[in-house]
């Protein structure tokens, strides 16, 4: 494994970060593995020097926050891992004598991320967190309660860096020149969506994250496996149960055009022996700005190929192959602004 520093902040990760979307409890996503299913994944991720892990109290609706804290408290020592997790997305959808949704449990108001905060604490049987994220921009807040929130929880001793997940680039500048104005701690990183497939981050954010030393960990680097080669136009569906029922893959992928993406891949894969997802991951470490990107998967060979990853070299004339078929895409992976939500 290598490793780095999480932008321009003292903070070393592993250059592959374990997400932990894939573990989880319950009925949220046919695909989560339960605890049991999970301690073998905690347990390679570990030997193979994985220290940066990633998780949010939404997925599974808390519990793939519990299965993190779980197996990382018992295989590691806590002062030696990086622990990420993140608030915005409701954490109850419980009706009221109203039939109102809860609304004070989701958003980024003051109430909701201390209460978040305390309760992915709980959770991950931890005393602090190193890297607290808001999910996505939260249209009914103003950026300064955030902010303000945020910083009371770094200043308690409970977070210890902030970072900043899919958004438009004004709106991350605007939230990195209000801190500075007030006095606030800022982000230090971005977790974008970005792979081979989906570069519209190339045009705006990854240039305003390199210019303020903000590190990049991208979430779906791997196109949610549809780099793998193995996705039916026809089906829209690939061989294991969470390609087959990922449904929000369907929506961002599988255009024309990301099929020759593929196949590029696929090219420069045989090249060096590796896998078509190997050379794809090959491609956002080398990419400008990226500090991690983010890795989940429900099979274990599938990890060990990632960590792999690290020691693959790209030449300029590989990159250029795997890059030249993209086209532009629409923004996905975040919700645009309008100027009715503008004006709330």
């Amino acid at each position: 494994m290598e490793y780095t520093k999480l932008g321009n902040t003292g903070l070393t990760v592993s250059r592959i970060c374990l997400g932990c979307m894939s573990y989880g409890e319950g009925d949220w996503r046919e695909w989560t593995l339960d605890t049991t299913a999970a301690r073998e994944h905690f347990a390679i991720a570990l030997e193979s020097g994985v220290t940066f892990f990633d998780t949010a109290d939404v997925y599974s609706n808390g519990s793939s926050e519990e299965i993190t804290g779980h197996w990382l408290g018992e295989m590691a020592a806590r002062d030696d891992i990086v622990i990420a997790t993140k608030v915005q997305g409701p954490m109850s959808y419980e009706s009221g004598a109203s039939g109102a949704t809860n609304h004070n449990r989701q958003g980024l108001s003051r109430k909701h991320i201390i209460e978040a905060c305390e309760n992915s604490l709980r959770r991950l049987n931890t005393d602090y967190i190193d890297l607290y994220q808001i999910h996505r921009w939260d249209f009914r807040t103003p950026i300064e309660e955030t902010l303000d929130a945020l910083d009371t929880l770094v200043r308690s001793g409970k977070v210890r860096y902030l970072g900043a997940s899919s958004m438009a680039a004004w709106q991350f500048s605007q939230a990195l020149y209000t801190a500075k104005e007030f006095g606030w701690q800022r982000f230090v990183s971005m977790q974008n969506h970005y792979n081979l497939i989906y570069r519209e981050e190339e045009r705006e954010m990854i240039p305003l994250c390199i210019d303020r030393g903000i590190g990049l960990i991208p979430w779906s680097p791997l196109a949610r496996g549809f780099l793998d080669g193995n996705r039916s136009a026809e089906k829209g569906e690939g061989p294991t149960k969470r390609a087959q029922t990922d449904h929000m893959a369907r929506t961002m992928y599988f255009k024309d055009n990301d099929y020759k993406i593929a196949e590029a891949a696929q090219q420069v894969a045989r090249n060096h022996d590796i896998t078509p997802t190997q050379a794809a991951c090959a491609w956002v470490l080398q990419a400008p700005g990226v500090t991690a990107p983010i890795i989940g998967a429900t099979k274990i060979h599938h990890l060990q190929e990632i960590f792999a990853t690290v020691d693959i070299k790209l030449s300029g004339e590989e990159i250029a192959t795997m890059e030249t078929p993209y086209r532009p895409h629409a923004i996905a992976g975040h919700s645009q602004p309008t100027p009715a939500r503008m004006l709330k």
